[in-house]
C-alpha cells in the first residue's frame, strides 16, 4: 500500500539518486504533458526542493503549464530487483536564462555548461507517495542517448540555440 507525507526522507534521497530515468507529468487545464528524462539533469536542493536542467527539445509543454500555475509530479520507479514507485507533488517556478537565479542554478550543475541550457526548473515538493512498483517489469540499462545533449552544446557553440529556446534568451555573462 501507498504512503503519502509532507517532505522527502533520506532514503527517498537515495533512491532518487539511484534512479537512471524519471517522469515529468503536467498540466494546467489542457491535457496532461508526460515525459521522460535522463542524463544527471535533477539535483536535491532539501527535503522539499529539487532544481532540474532543462535542455531545449521537441516541446515545451512543463513550462507551459507551470506558466499556467498547473501543478507538476515527477515519478521515480525502480526497474530493478527491488521494486518501488515514488512520487513527488510540486509546483513549478522557472528560472530562465535571463534572469538573475540562472547563474546561481547552474553553479548545482558544474559540468555543464550553461549556455546548452533552456532554463531551469526549481520543484517545490507539497507531497510525496510511494507505493510497492510491484507490477513494474525488471530492465537493463545500456547507456545514456547523448544526442539532445551534445545537439544543445553544438548549437549553443554555433550560437544558434536562441533559435530554440523561447523569447530567445541568452544566458548571462560568465
Amino acid at each position: 500500500m501507498g504512503t503519502q507525507y509532507k517532505s522527502l526522507k533520506a532514503e527517498d534521497i537515495d533512491f532518487i539518486m539511484e534512479q537512471l530515468v524519471f517522469f515529468v507529468a503536467s498540466s494546467s487545464g489542457k491535457e496532461v504533458n508526460l515525459s521522460p528524462k535522463g542524463y544527471n539533469c535533477l539535483k536535491i536542493i532539501d527535503s522539499n526542493i529539487l532544481l532540474y536542467m532543462d535542455y531545449p527539445g521537441s516541446g515545451d509543454r512543463t513550462a507551459r503549464d507551470i506558466r499556467n500555475n498547473g501543478e507538476v509530479t515527477l515519478m521515480f520507479t525502480s526497474f530493478t530487483e527491488t521494486p518501488k514507485i515514488l512520487r513527488l507533488f510540486c509546483k513549478g517556478e522557472l528560472i530562465e536564462r535571463n534572469t538573475e537565479g540562472f547563474l546561481e542554478a547552474a553553479g548545482y550543475f558544474r559540468e555543464t555548461n550553461p549556455a546548452a541550457i533552456r532554463r531551469f526548473i526549481r520543484y517545490q515538493i507539497y507531497a510525496v507517495e510511494t507505493s510497492c512498483g510491484k507490477s513494474v517489469p525488471y530492465m537493463q540499462f545500456k547507456g545514456e542517448r547523448a544526442g539532445v545533449r551534445d545537439w544543445a552544446l553544438k548549437k549553443s557553440l554555433d550560437n544558434t540555440i536562441g533559435k530554440y529556446i523561447k523569447d530567445h534568451a541568452e544566458p548571462p555573462e560568465l
